[in-house]
């Protein structure tokens, strides 16, 4: 098999049990990697899944097919289980340099069961794996993990680690690669509340193995054609980092603004936007692994309260989530809100997506200081933040409440919370707005994961991206009709691929349609894929997270939006006045997808794709 060491570890937390299985190819070629394969084998184990965190309860971590090859930004790594947040399926991915850190140990992946007696990491290298004590870590930040994890093993390894969020079960805590200089996070889900609940405190990797290539000629000479072709989309990524996108979000109503109520902030966007850091606060470009963009801006706070925050800067969903959504202005805050999130191991999205809702329950007189810990929460304030993020991540004061998820605490505040508890399946929603983009409310509603805009992205679309030969021509974001549907089906089917290939989703916003990407495989492995190929592989995958939802308890009546997107318009803007029409748009959903009323898979859908109806 090319590319792959085909190599898997299979981990007994309890036991101390590491053992090494074998991928087939044959596997590969149904599965590719990543989330892709990690479906797969952990839908074999559903039993297991019981409980989140039970510790029979499996974490399946996997490279893509490309990670670690020259790949475009073939740098990515899923980390997959079911979630603590949702209760389904859960999928986060990571880009960074840890899974080319992996691939050169000699792993494609692992699959972690078990609790181990006191804390642990994991020491993967050269083909090697160890079990190590981290019982003098417990309690550390990421920063302060990183750092020691590189001293006591090998300076230029990566580590993957979780901050004292996973350790105290934070139901949206994230994993965090590459320490303050570079860090990068698999935020959403709760994978680090997973690890937490199994001692594990750390997975550090290293190794000099390098992937083969099935025609290495023809793959060099794609990868170059790529690399220019990307770069020359991407300027604006490559100069302004996705922040550079706040502006434009808000003149097309996509940003969020005061937990989704408000329709026009055109100065705050510019305040926190891509182009006034890099006019303020950035020091340089950071760059993933293989990647030809380097969307990473690393920045520096030398004045003011909050001077003295280095590191990697806010990207466009963390600015959206704290400077939108809560109206902070202050690009500085943001900074040190973002840096601290990083620290403590939290989904920026999640985070404040929780603090947004409390904030407005505090307006409206559900929520009061006494049961805030002590906060008062008011919009554009970022002071109570900061101090809310430490409560969330120590599961303390208003933690205590907000510690696990959006949902959890609307139930606990009663019914007049639900409507503003902003969430889908569970999951706190991304940062685009289904009013403004409405082919992003059918994605919404049925993505596997949840409130997750990264399961399509086809509101490039409406940013004027176009792929010649696959999505071109004419798009109305503002209508809600077949046109939408189809184009959320399709874009569904292609980001199924990315992290089972390990790709970064922002080559396809450089113009990687299928037909490039099935022919980087092709290259890569010798198996003869086409587009075709591809869009196909990624609808089987996308269908099996499916048949894993509904066997954990989801059904179609989950496949909803937030009340607030279904009839409450934004007052102003350039989106103001449209409410997405779902209830016409998901039947045609399930009809085109080969599902039945109910939203479960066809038995002959199923059959052409080559997935079995139970595991």
């Amino acid at each position: 098999m090319h590319v792959l060491s085909g190599k898997v570890l299979r981990i007994d937390l309890e036991s101390g049990k590491v053992a090494v299985e074998a991928l087939s190819e044959a596997a590969v070629q149904t599965w590719l990697l990543g989330s892709g394969i990690a479906a797969h084998l952990l839908r074999e184990r559903l039993a297991a899944l019981a409980h989140p965190l039970d510790a029979a309860s499996p974490l399946a971590v996997f490279n893509g097919l490309l990670t670690g090859t020259y790949a475009p930004a073939a740098a990515r790594s899923s980390w997959c289980g079911r979630s603590p947040l949702t209760g389904l399926w859960g999928e986060s991915n990571v880009g960074g340099h840890w899974g080319a850190g992996l691939r050169g140990a000699g792993f494609d992946g692992l699959v972690i069961t078990g609790q181990a007696t006191a804390p642990v990491y994991l020491w993967l290298h050269d083909g090697e794996a160890e079990i190590r004590d981290a019982s003098h870590l417990w309690g550390a930040d990421t920063f302060e993990t990183h750092e020691r994890l590189r001293g006591e093993t090998e300076s230029r390894a990566a580590v993957a680690c979780i901050g004292p969020a996973g350790e105290n079960g934070v139901a949206f805590a994230g994993v965090m690669t590459g320490g303050q200089a570079h860090n990068r996070a698999a935020g959403r889900c709760g994978m680090g509340a997973l690890m937490g609940s199994k001692n594990l405190k750390a997975i550090v990797v290293y190794g000099r193995q390098k992937p083969g290539y099935a025609d290495p000629d023809r793959f060099r000479e794609l990868v170059r054609e790529l690399n220019a072709y990307i770069r020359a989309r991407s300027e604006g990524m490559s100069l302004l980092g996705t922040a550079g996108g706040i502006p434009g979000t808000e003149a097309y109503g996509d940003l969020p603004l005061k937990n989704w109520r408000e329709g026009s902030w055109p100065e705050g966007a510019r305040a926190i936007s891509g182009q006034t850091i890099h006019e303020t606060i950035w020091t340089r470009h950071t760059f993933c692994f293989a990647c030809p963009v380097g969307c990473g801006k690393a920045i520096e706070v030398k004045e003011g309260p909050y001077a003295g925050t280095w590191g990697e800067g806010p990207e466009y969903e963390t600015l959206a989530g704290f400077g939108g959504n809560l109206l902070i202005d202050d690009l500085p805050a943001l900074a040190a809100i973002n840096a601290l999130c990083n620290r403590l191991g939290l989904d920026t999205i999640s985070t404040s997506g929780v603090i947004a809702f409390a904030t407005e329950a505090m307006e409206r007189g559900l929520l009061s200081p006494a049961e805030a810990g002590g906060l008062r929460l008011s919009w554009g304030e970022p002071g109570p933040v900061l101090q809310a993020i430490e409560q969330i991540a120590r599961r303390e004061g208003l933690g205590a409440l907000l510690s696990e998820g959006v949902r959890a605490a609307a139930a606990r505040l009663g019914a007049a919370a639900e409507p503003f508890a902003m969430h889908v399946k569970g999951l706190e929603i991304a940062y685009h707005d289904p009013r403004a983009f409405v082919d992003m409310a059918v994605n919404y509603a049925t993505a596997n994961r949840g409130g997750c805009h990264l399961e399509s992205l086809s509101y490039y679309r409406g940013y004027g991206i176009e792929w010649p030969g696959w999505w071109e021509g004419p798009y109305e974001r503002l209508v809600s009709g077949e046109a939408a549907v189809r184009l959320a089906i399709d874009f569904q089917n292609f980001m199924s691929t990315y992290n089972p290939l390990g790709l970064c989703k922002f080559m396809i916003k450089g113009g990687m349609e299928p037909d490039r990407t099935a022919q980087l495989i092709a290259a890569a492995t010798g198996w003869e894929w086409t587009a075709a190929d591809l869009l196909r592989a990624g609808e089987r995958i996308f269908n099996l997270k499916r048949l894993i939802n509904l066997s954990l308890g989801a059904t179609a009546a989950d496949d909803t939006l937030p009340q607030r997107f279904l009839t409450e318009p934004r007052p102003s803007g350039t989106a103001a006045g449209n409410l997405p029409d779902l209830a016409s748009m998901l039947p045609r959903y399930y009809e085109l997808r080969g599902w039945d009323a109910e939203g479960r898979p066809g038995a002959a859908r199923l059959a052409e794709l080559g997935v079995r109806l139970s595991p």
